[in-house]
């Protein structure tokens, strides 16, 4: 059994389409078909159900196919860490990131990206929770993300700042001379919510509940950046973290007064998970960038 042949399985596995798969893998179907038939000579067994219309596993293939994500994932691994002993910052870095911390490490990844051409980056945008599944499942090597409220044990969490939730205002709005904003203030408004399932929306709406306030909101959004344009240029409110507004253009972040608004944010990685070299550089680097800086000097 040759580790090609698990990495054509699990892409056929994936796909259950021999031309997409063999596509993907830029070789040949008939290659694609070959390879797959010895593979299931070696096991004696069939792997895939097939007929001119599908492709399908087998059960035996469904019980085989975790094993071989987990070969493949062991064998890129070993190839990163022999980069690694040769001091060489090289390969690839699964970065997971929740939309509220994008706005802190665009500048780290610009300066990662110029110092070391040889590592790519591959940064995925998504909830949190999707973002610990794909931790969990070894997809990204770490997530940068505020604290959940619940943790899992398989996770170590390690701060990098320490944040607060803020109403989240253009810098003509009536709130925007403010030093602090109670939930009573803040109703006055219309506002334009994240989507439930964001980290800033769950914590706001734990924060709050049974406090009887009520909210118009008018607008709920998954996409950070477009929330904070639609702040910028109307009399609309939101509530974030402070940090989501870091270089965000014509607005103001304006801290909550409530008890229990404090964000924490992390590195979270696998417990006992082995640490790449560039993993460790681009998190050095974020850690003295400007963004973080401020945001741990505004605690001092």
């Amino acid at each position: 059994m040759e580790l090609r042949q698990l990495r054509y399985f699990a892409k056929l596995a994936e796909t259950l389409n021999f031309s997409e798969a063999s596509r993907e893998l830029f070789i040949t179907q008939s290659t694609l078909s070959q390879q797959i038939k010895q593979l299931e000579q070696e096991l004696d067994t069939l792997l895939f159900r097939r007929d001119s219309h599908n492709v399908a596993l087998t059960e035996a293939g469904e019980a085989m196919l975790p094993y071989a994500i987990k070969t493949i994932r062991d064998s890129q691994l070993c190839a990163e860490r022999v980069n690694d002993l040769r001091d060489l910052l090289a390969g690839t870095l699964n970065i997971g990131v929740t939309y509220s911390f994008s706005p802190m490490l665009t500048e780290t990844l610009l300066e990662f990206m110029k110092l070391y051409p040889g590592v790519k980056l591959n940064v995925v945008y998504k909830p949190v929770a999707e973002l610990m599944e794909l931790l969990d499942e070894r997809v990204v090597d770490f997530v940068l993300a505020f604290r959940p409220r619940q943790e899992a044990q398989s996770i170590e969490s390690h701060v990098l700042f320490q944040n607060y939730l803020a109403a989240i205002v253009s810098t003509d709005h009536p709130l925007a001379p403010r030093e602090r904003v109670t939930l009573e203030e803040l109703a006055r408004y219309d506002l334009a919510l994240p989507s439930k399932g964001l980290q800033a929306r769950s914590h706001f709406d734990a924060v709050t509940a049974g406090r009887g306030v009520d909210f118009r909101v008018r607008v709920e959004l998954n996409e950070v950046n477009i929330l904070l344009k639609l702040i910028s240029r109307s009399r609309l409110a939101t509530v974030l973290a402070e940090a989501t507004a870091h270089n965000a253009a014509g607005v103001k972040a304006v801290p909550l007064d409530i008890p229990g608004n404090e964000m924490i944010g992390c590195v979270h990685t696998l417990r006992d998970s082995y640490r790449k070299r560039s993993m460790l550089e681009l998190l050095r680097m974020l850690s003295e960038s400007a963004a973080i800086r401020e945001r741990v000097n505004a605690w001092l």
